[in-house]
């Protein structure tokens, strides 16, 4: 067996984190407390942290999700507000930038896909700016959509039992 010199860069690892300058380095130094996400447990929680013109279009987003899904309970999904029934239905949420609609399905959106131009959709999400929300009638369509896909995957569950 060959011997190691202990000044190798591999040699410092294998001795542990005494002699490894980069966990030592990370290890007298963690992170700072700022930087690391809160964790939030209620729609309330995380809306306080959102800029206002954010929270005010959030806040009537919410209850037009709630009056759509009258049967959901509000839960906190990816670290988001959302709508659950059996299942996470859709939720919502903002960054520096925008704000946010969740259906997590990208079938739902699909199918409204013309009534949605001129908003950023990717997988699953509507991006929109506080200033020019998704208007009330689409997001109950969106709602029911959704309702009604999750219903139908519910249904097929049962059926494999």
């Amino acid at each position: 067996m060959e011997s190691v010199n202990a000044d190798t860069p591999f040699a410092r690892v294998r001795l542990g984190a005494a002699r490894c300058p980069i966990r030592s380095r990370f290890m007298s130094n963690p992170p700072s407390p700022k930087r690391r996400p809160q964790s939030v447990k209620t729609f309330d929680a995380y809306l306080a942290n959102v800029a206002p013109e954010q929270r005010a279009a959030l806040e009537v987003l919410r209850v037009q999700l709630k009056s759509a899904a009258l049967g959901a309970e509000e839960c906190i999904s990816y670290g988001r507000p959302a709508l659950r029934e059996g299942r996470v239905v859709c939720g919502f949420g903002a960054t520096k930038k925008h704000c946010a609609l969740y259906m997590f399905s990208d079938t739902t959106l699909d199918a409204f896909a013309d009534e949605l131009t001129g908003y950023d959709l990717s997988k699953g999400t509507v991006r929109f700016q506080p200033d020019r929300p998704v208007p009330s009638s689409l997001v109950k369509k969106l709602v029911k959509a959704r309702l009604s896909e999750c219903a139908a995957l519910d249904a097929a569950k049962k059926d494999k039992r």
